[in-house]
């Protein structure tokens, strides 16, 4: 199973608050025990959403609106990507996840990604399939 694991945005990295020096080397730790274990695919810190935009659809038109965005908490600071058995085992990981290093609060938010597998074949055609495993 794969999962895409989000961290939420806050204040500071809103703001472009760099994290601490402690806190970039306990990830690095963190993230090199995920990939030591095999279950990490890739992980990014985002920017802030000042730096982004979204496209909204409606109507058959697209509409872009440049960030920054007013809800902080519905913001995506980061992510990784990781393979695991089960959300269990996702869930263990990243309660061992080091929090802000300044004991203030964070979220992070475990989504399972959809498989092909997860498709049935009315929706994804064998046709279909093909183009999209391509």
């Amino acid at each position: 199973m794969r999962f895409m694991v989000l961290v939420r945005a806050n204040k500071d990295s809103e703001a472009g608050v760099l994290p601490s020096k402690e806190l970039v080397e306990a990830m690095g730790e963190f993230n090199e025990r995920l990939c030591k274990a095999g279950v990490l695919l890739g992980a990014e810190g985002l920017q802030a959403s000042s730096k982004g935009a979204r496209i909204q659809f409606s109507g058959g038109k697209a509409t872009v609106t440049d960030g920054p965005f007013a809800e902080t908490k519905e913001l995506i600071a980061g992510y990784w990507m990781i393979q695991v058995p089960s959300k269990e085992e996702a869930i263990e990981w990243f309660r061992q996840c080091p929090g802000p290093a300044d004991g203030s609060s964070g979220e992070i938010e475990l989504r399972q990604v959809f498989e092909l597998s997860d498709f049935p074949p009315e929706i994804l055609t064998p046709e279909l399939r093909e183009r999209v495993q391509a």
